[in-house]
């Protein structure tokens, strides 16, 4: 294969390159199932004669929904984008209204979901689904068509002729997908990016990621609906690396220890609750034990790339890594080696601590709208630096606006959003797409973020907030879970914060205090309060006296995709929270 331009044209790839016995590996029923590379074309192919059958024509909308990541959903990228159909890959945990607006908006035809809990809820609302002729389970699920009907179907090869056909009509600059953003505000905007802006995308950060082509495990268990994990999916094909499905998130430190990845890619809070529970158990140590181990993480947290704190630091963190960081490494795996992190900024300790473990942590940048990375540390060749996101891509433009707006040019850009052409021009101007983030380029051509555009904020007194930059430095107690600082337009800025509330329960044992038996109890207790103020007072000098946290209020509540304050990569829905505890904010601000 000379060239690829599709995202189909990546299996091939594989397939003539490294032809894997393990393309996809997903747990069923216990035991890890594997796909190889012909088998995963093999069954692309007969989605492709299915759906031609079916009278699905180019252009036509498919809806993937699955609850976890798993082989099926690949097969069916490549069967409904080689005819040139389009797929609108959906979250799982969305609203029934959103489920409404998403369907109606893409005027999906056809849907794929993965199990039952998924078919009853579509089911629900299917009168309200005028364009969905059928839904298909990848589970066997009653009263619901099976996926498999639709193989069977494609097993007779005499039109796959068509499929060539269809094939050699799908252009590089053709739509491949609409991506509906959770959004933290407002209805979901459906992205629509073409082959080329997802090949591009993954061939651009494939230079970025130092795998081991051909003999490389990674283990995969972010939605793959969002096109971070869509694209390091199409990397890991392109490189020859078998990619491992975990079966949820409960069961990922489980699935690590049995798969033994050399690679994966997490967003910052799931990071931040592995370093969490590492620690806690670091806690639980007594004597020189105990001392050594948060002496050796002090030691990690302060590491430095290119031995640039010197030899004894070197020395020390020798030390530190034989005695207690390698077994960070060996509880996940003993294997992984590269920790590709997105979404949302990531603490700067977490990179130094990890990465001192030998576990690179490769902070990068993006937007659904780019396709998605724009950016993204390289250890190699001086490409790698704490507090920043890497260097820009080869094959894309970077440029910073007059206000701090980062802008962005290239084939990476999406084509825009569909059925939205106003909201198009107002994003994509002269060809730079505004990714609504403030940062800066350093004198090294590092991209460094300092916050979201439309997140900042100015306080009465005029003093612009960046709420982000504060919650990562007030996440890094282990008595917050998740904060969001508030204040748009009133004297001060004050925050909701969610407890770590079994944290807070071991720490109360400890100081044998009772603090109640609910969460409601405890995010009321005098002394659970006072105890979070000392927190506040501590990281708060750090900041500027108008940035500084005065007040707040902790909530009852754990905050959940489920429960709508979090979209399903674990940002905030800051919108929604604010809805949510509007008496609290009144609390906060009534005097």
């Amino acid at each position: 294969m000379n060239k690829i331009t599709r995202i189909f044209d990546f299996p091939y790839y594989q397939l003539e390159k490294y032809n894997l016995n393990d393309a996809f590996v997903t747990k069923v029923a216990g035991n890890w199932i594997k796909t190889s590379t012909a088998e995963y074309i093999e069954k692309a192919n007969a989605i492709s004669r299915a759906l031609l059958d079916l009278g699905i024509k180019k252009g036509s909308k498919i809806a993937l929904i699955s609850s976890n990541n798993r082989t099926e959903w690949n097969i069916m990228d490549i069967g409904i984008s080689q005819i040139g159909a389009v797929s609108v890959p959906i979250y799982p945990t969305i609203s029934l209204e959103e489920f409404d607006y998403i369907f109606n908006h893409s005027e999906a035809e056809l849907c794929f979901v993965s199990d039952e809990v998924l078919f009853q809820k579509l089911n629900s609302i299917k009168d309200k689904l005028p364009f969905v002729k059928d839904i298909y389970s990848f589970d066997a699920v009653q009263g619901c068509k099976n996926w498999e009907e639709l193989v069977n179907l494609g097993k007779n090869s005499s039109n796959q002729d068509k499929v060539e056909e269809a094939k050699n009509n799908v252009s590089t600059k053709d739509l491949v997908t609409i991506i509906y953003t959770s959004g933290t505000t407002g209805k979901p905007k459906g992205v629509m990016l073409s082959h080329e802006n997802l090949v591009s995308d993954a061939l651009g950060s494939f230079k970025r990621v130092p795998l081991k082509l051909g003999k490389s495990r990674a283990m995969s268990f972010l939605p793959i609906c969002h096109v971070f994990e869509r694209v390091l999916t199409y990397i890991y094909q392109y490189s020859g690396i078998a990619i491992y499905y975990a079966e949820s998130i409960d069961k990922i430190a489980d699935n690590i220890k049995e798969v033994k990845p050399n690679v994966m890619t997490v967003v910052p809070r799931l990071l931040e609750k592995v370093y969490d529970k590492i620690t806690e158990k670091g806690a639980e140590l007594g004597g020189i034990k105990k001392a050594l181990f948060f002496w050796s993480v002090k030691i990690g947290e302060q590491y430095e790339p290119y031995r640039k704190n010197g030899w004894l630091y070197e020395l020390k963190l020798a030390i530190a890594n034989k005695l207690v960081l390698s077994k960070w490494k060996e509880g996940l795996g003993g294997n992984l080696e590269i920790i590709v992190s997105g979404s949302a900024p990531l603490q700067h300790r977490l990179i130094r601590v990890f990465t001192a473990s030998k576990m690179i942590v490769m902070e990068g940048y993006g937007l659904t709208e780019t396709s998605p990375v724009i950016a993204v540390n390289d250890m190699r060749n001086g490409g790698f630096k704490i507090g920043t996101v890497g260097k820009p891509l080869d094959n894309i433009e970077v440029k910073i606006a007059a206000d701090g707006e980062i802008l962005c040019k290239g084939p990476i850009v999406m084509m825009g959003y569909y059925k939205d052409e106003a909201k198009t021009a107002e994003m994509i101007k002269d060809g730079y797409f505004h990714t609504e983030d403030i940062g800066e380029i350093d004198s090294e051509g590092f991209l460094k973020i300092t916050d979201r555009k439309k997140e900042m904020f100015k306080t009465s007194g005029g003093k612009y907030v960046a709420p982000q930059v504060l919650e990562n430095d007030f996440k890094q107690s282990r008595f917050i879970e998740q904060i969001m600082v508030i204040g748009e337009g009133q004297k001060m800025p004050a925050a909701f914060i969610q407890l770590d509330f079994e944290f807070v329960k071991n720490w109360a044992e400890r100081k044998q205090i009772q603090i109640g038996n609910t969460n409601a109890e405890i995010a009321q207790n005098p002394q659970v309060i006072a105890r979070v103020q000392k927190v506040l007072d501590s990281i708060n000098p750090k900041f500027g006296k108008w940035e500084q946290i005065k007040k707040f209020e902790l909530t009852p509540d754990i905050w959940t995709i489920e429960g709508g304050q979090l979209t399903p990569t674990l940002k905030l829905k800051r919108k929604q929270i604010l809805a949510q505890y509007k008496e609290l904010y009144d609390k906060i601000y009534s005097n």
